[in-house]
C-alpha cells in the first residue's frame, strides 16, 4: 500500500483538479484544495471529514496564496505534493489578443504558480522532500496557430519546472511537469477566452484552428479519470519523470517536436558552430 500522502491542489472546481482531488481522498490521503467561490470550498471541507480542506484563494493574489498554504501546513502539519493545476487557456491570434488579456494570462499561467511554489518550498525544503507537479500542456511543448499567447504562459511553466527539479533535486524533493492533449475538461469552453479572428489574413490558419478547437469541445479523447489516475501513479515513484505527456496526442505531438528540432540541429550544426572563435583563440 502506497504511505498516505498530504496534497495541496489548486483549481479543484472542475477538470484535472476535481477529478485528482476526489482520487487522493478515496485512496485516503489528505487534500488541502482551493476554489475561488467560498460555499466550493466548504463544500470540500465536509467531503471527507478531517482529511479535505477547502481553501478560498485566488492564485494570482501572492498574499492569499501564502495564508492558505499556511492554513493547509497548519492542519495537516506537512504537505507531500504540490499541484499547480489552476489555470486557463486565452485563444486568438498573437496579433488579436488584448495586451491586458495576455497579462492576465500570465498572472493566472505563470506568476500563479510561482507565488504556490514560493510559499511551499520552505516546507518541502525543511521536510527534505516532497513532489511538485505543474500542470502545463503539451502546449508547453508544442506551439499551434492561435494557442500563442496560451503557448507561452505554458512554455514558461516549462522552463520554471525544468529549472526547479535541478534546484531542488539534493534536497529529496521531485518535480514533474504535467503536459495534457485533448481532455473533457472546460478548458475549451467556459473556462477559455477567445479573442475573435477579425483579420482575414488569419482565417485559414488561426480561424480554422479556433473553430477546430471549439467544436472539439466535448469529444475530446482523453478522460481526466484516467488523468488523475497517472499523476497519482506518478507521485508513488522513487524516480518519477520529470516531463509526463498525458494522452496519445501528446506522447505524439512531443516526439514530433523533439525529432524535429534534432533533425534542424543537425542540419545547421556546423551553422552554429562556427560562431564561436577558433580552438586556441
Amino acid at each position: 500500500m502506497p504511505t498516505p500522502k498530504t496534497w495541496f491542489i489548486t483549481g479543484v472546481s472542475s477538470g484535472f483538479g476535481a477529478a485528482l482531488a476526489d482520487l487522493a481522498l478515496e485512496k485516503g490521503d489528505k487534500v488541502a484544495a482551493t476554489f475561488r467561490k467560498p460555499e466550493q470550498a466548504e463544500e470540500f471541507t465536509r467531503k471527507a471529514g478531517e482529511n479535505s480542506r477547502g481553501l478560498v484563494c485566488d492564485v494570482t493574489d501572492e498574499a492569499q496564496v501564502k495564508t492558505v498554504v499556511a492554513d493547509a501546513i497548519a492542519a495537516f502539519g506537512r504537505l507531500d505534493v504540490i499541484v499547480n493545476n489552476a489555470g486557463y487557456g486565452s485563444l486568438g491570434s498573437i496579433e488579436e489578443v488584448p495586451a491586458g488579456e495576455v497579462q492576465r494570462q500570465f498572472e493566472v499561467n505563470v506568476f500563479g504558480p510561482l507565488h504556490v511554489l514560493r510559499a511551499v518550498l520552505p516546507q518541502l525544503r525543511e521536510q527534505r522532500g516532497g513532489h511538485v507537479l505543474n500542470v502545463t500542456s503539451i502546449g508547453g511543448l508544442k506551439t499551434f496557430p492561435g494557442v500563442g499567447i496560451y503557448n507561452a504562459s505554458k512554455f514558461a511553466l516549462e522552463a520554471i519546472g525544468e529549472s526547479l527539479a535541478q534546484q531542488v533535486k539534493p534536497l529529496g524533493i521531485h518535480v514533474t511537469n504535467i503536459e495534457p492533449s485533448g481532455f473533457r475538461t472546460e478548458w475549451a469552453g467556459a473556462s477559455a477566452t477567445y479573442a475573435e479572428t477579425h483579420i482575414e489574413d488569419y482565417q485559414s490558419t488561426v480561424g480554422e484552428n479556433l473553430r477546430g478547437i471549439q467544436d472539439y469541445s466535448g469529444r475530446q479523447p482523453g478522460d481526466p479519470v484516467r488523468a488523475a489516475q497517472a499523476m497519482y501513479d506518478v507521485v508513488q515513484q522513487d524516480n518519477p519523470p520529470l516531463h509526463l505527456p498525458l494522452g496519445k496526442a501528446a506522447v505524439k505531438g512531443a516526439r514530433e517536436k523533439f525529432e524535429s528540432i534534432l533533425k534542424e540541429v543537425n542540419e545547421y550544426a556546423a551553422v552554429g558552430e562556427g560562431a564561436d572563435y577558433p580552438a586556441g583563440e
